[in-house]
């Protein structure tokens, strides 16, 4: 369907109301903020997607379960809103259940949902996107949340705006691996210097490369390339040895994290998922096309990761041990270098 009105989408919802609305956006050939944006009036309220204003009151909310997700992966953490950090940049949501960066400029279409469920109950959500109608972060209320703050945030954060399209601009491609290897010895002696994690990106930006493209060119005893299982097979070691980790899952607007052990993993096609109380985690294992081991130095020790990228060159996923415990830290690290790894010749 080219360019379908609201009206068109509507009833397209309603015909396919079973559908994920992502599906169905991407079946429609639109995004799925415009397929939201057409129940604006209805279910949908456009409300203002500026940080500052809007976090603050979903911690009123209590307990609620954050989204965020990429093509790949899903992370779901049960949580409150607590200890906001706001900046223009960047800015967090610290607390051991929910932990956040996000990052304001990607924050541009946000709205307050009411989806009418099967058994009559509704589902209240914030759903934020960013300008190519791509969803950023959402936020769902559960049972345990303080519904009584919903229409009293809702009205406060409600835009002027409330017509039933938005527009959409093109999506940013995503950026293959860059490499040079001209500058091998600059990035491996760029590598020595680290002493925090949070440095790497920033060099290998100043050396006009990327994060997939260093690996592919640093080699040992940087990086380590494993095979696609490896996401699967650390995963279901980590739960039998009731080791806590770290998992990253992002997208350009917001960077969602869990600390602390997995336990139940199940595959559902080809989805690897864990489904633990207050975490879970959907992951399309067939869409993995490279995993790589990565060693940075940092004060506390080195950060072992092991990451995961698709196809196209984008980040799905990036596992960590838990640093800020130096035993399971350590035990992390043992069983990465356990991973068996594939042969690499340094890209050029």
């Amino acid at each position: 369907m080219a360019n379908p009105t609201p009206s068109e989408i509507r009833a397209a919802q309603q015909d396919n109301h079973k559908m994920r609305p992502r599906d169905l956006a991407d079946m429609l050939g639109i995004s799925e903020a415009q397929l939201i944006a057409a129940n604006v009036g209805a279910d949908v309220v456009r409300i203002t997607a500026v940080m500052d204003d809007l976090i603050p009151l979903v911690n009123r909310l209590g307990e609620v379960m954050a989204l965020t997700r990429n093509e790949s992966c899903v992370i779901e953490k049960v949580g409150i809103y607590d200890d906001y950090r706001g900046g223009p940049h960047a800015a967090l949501v610290v607390n051991h259940e929910i932990d956040l960066r996000m990052f304001p400029k990607h924050w541009v279409h946000a709205f307050a949902v009411t989806k009418r469920l099967d058994d009559g109950s509704e589902r209240l959500s914030i759903q934020i996107f960013d300008a190519a109608g791509d969803a950023v972060h959402k936020i769902f209320l559960r049972d345990s949340s303080v519904i009584e703050e919903w229409d009293a945030m809702v009205e406060t954060l409600k835009s002027p705006d409330q017509s039933d399209t938005v527009a959409v601009e093109p999506r940013a491609p995503i950026e293959s691996a860059k490499t040079d290897p001209a500058k091998l010895d600059k990035l491996r002696a760029g590598w020595d210097e680290i002493t925090d994690t949070h440095q790497f990106l920033q060099m290998v930006r100043n050396l006009k490369l990327n994060r997939l493209g260093a690996y592919r060119m640093a080699g040992a005893p940087y990086v380590r390339p494993l095979a696609i299982s490896a996401v699967d097979t650390i995963l279901h070691r980590a739960a039998e040895m009731g080791l806590p980790i770290m998992v990253f899952v992002g997208n350009q607007g917001c960077i969602e994290i869990h600390t602390g052990p997995v336990n139940e993993i199940k595959q559902m096609g080809p989805w690897l998922n864990v489904l633990d109380p207050g975490f879970n985690l959907h992951l399309r294992s067939d869409h993995i096309a490279e995993v790589w081991q990565a060693t940075k130095a940092t004060r506390r020790g080195d950060a072992i990761s092991v990451e995961a990228f698709d196809a196209h060159g984008a980040l799905i996923l990036q596992i960590f041990g838990v640093l800020a415990e130096p035993e399971a830290a350590a035990k992390w690290n043992e069983l990465v270098r356990s991973l068996d790894g594939l042969p690499q010749e340094v890209s050029a």
